[in-house]
């Protein structure tokens, strides 16, 4: 990555890294001979499998860690054992996110809207990131350059808004780039060396999308390892002018 090319030993966390993007994002970093501690966190233990997996293949670099992103007092429990084994962090990228969840379902209509479905968006996709940047900011706080990423969507741009529906998802990752917005501007301050991006990764194959595939053109719908590939281009590509921008997996930058 360009930007992190001159450090020797990075440290990296991944946030929500059991499945999908984040766990691609950990198979892949695992691949960088640079990275010197690598910390992905996950949420449900079941689910974890193969990342309890590599972390015992790559127990000299990977440590994983349980995580819920709306529980505040993990997040703060995550960092501090971070921070007692590292003083410094060079990438974060959360990929927490959700659409989908048991009775929880994108809304068509406003008749669908539900007050507890709105929350649960907002707590898992809003929510989590600015805790995150609250809790690590001592980490990202050093005179090298440092990357806060977080996986937001297309559907979150209120200027791209043309189809409607999906009422709770859509808010909630527009929630998400104000926070990120914020906070980079507050890092501009306090940590000057960070930059803070949100991330589209275009429609890619994992749970999350798999009910809503059927309309996706093939060659729109990517394989993890595409989109992660993808987004650490655009990640490289990235300078200290760019914080508080939203970039599609392509490297453009998409409209608030």
């Amino acid at each position: 990555m360009t930007v992190l090319a001159g450090i020797d030993h990075l440290n990296v966390l991944i946030v929500g890294a059991s499945r999908g993007i984040g766990l691609g994002f950990v198979r892949q970093l695992l691949l960088d001979t640079r990275i010197n501690k690598l910390y992905a966190t996950y949420r449900d233990q079941e689910s974890a499998i193969e990342l309890i997996s590599l972390a015992e293949q790559f127990c000299d670099r990977l440590v994983i860690l349980g995580l819920d992103v709306t529980n505040e007092s993990q997040i703060a429990t995550a960092v501090a054992k971070i921070n007692s084994e590292i003083t410094q962090l060079h990438l974060v990228i959360n990929c927490v996110g959700i659409l989908h969840e048991d009775k929880l379902q994108p809304e068509k209509s406003l008749k669908q809207i539900e007050p507890e479905h709105l929350i649960r968006y907002f707590q898992v996709n809003s929510m989590g990131s600015v805790l995150l940047a609250k809790y690590l900011l001592p980490l990202l706080r050093h005179k090298q350059p440092s990357i806060f990423a977080a996986i937001s969507a297309k559907v979150g741009s209120i200027g791209d808004n043309q189809l409607g529906g999906w009422y709770g998802y859509r808010a909630s990752k527009a929630a998400l780039n104000m926070f990120m917005k914020t906070v980079a501007i507050e890092y501009s301050r306090r940590c000057p060396q960070t930059i803070v991006v949100t991330l589209h990764p275009g429609t890619t194959d994992t749970e999350l999308s798999q009910p809503f595939q059927k309309n996706v053109p093939s060659n729109k719908l990517f394989a993890v390892e595409r989109t992660v590939n993808q987004l650490l281009i655009v990640l490289s590509n990235l300078n200290l002018n760019d914080s508080g921008k939203f970039f599609s997996w392509d490297g453009s930058v998409l409209p608030w």
